[in-house]
């Protein structure tokens, strides 16, 4: 029997409604252990969805060559060039 996987959108959706109820403190310990433990599921299935999407994205280069995309943790800061490019 096969899972129905949810969508990206919808899994970041629920993890972030996860980690408002987490953060509000109100949560009896026996659902707060649970729902942690669904949050880094859904974790785990983002991170796979977003290597996946980033393995299928490639940039074409200045000489028309595909190379990988590549996003540096850095480069969210703004302190960063374009992929690939050093500063």
């Amino acid at each position: 029997m096969s899972v129905k996987e949810e969508s990206f959108e919808k899994a970041l959706e629920r993890l972030e409604r996860i980690a408002v109820r987490l953060e509000a403190g109100d949560v009896p310990l026996e659902k707060g252990v649970a729902l942690y433990k669904e949050g880094m599921g859904l974790v785990g299935t983002c991170r796979k969805r977003l290597e996946a999407a980033r393995m299928e994205i490639a940039l074409a280069g200045e000489d028309g060559t595909l190379r990988p995309f590549d996003v540096k943790d850095d480069e969210g800061t703004g302190a960063a060039g374009p992929v690939g490019e050093a500063l």
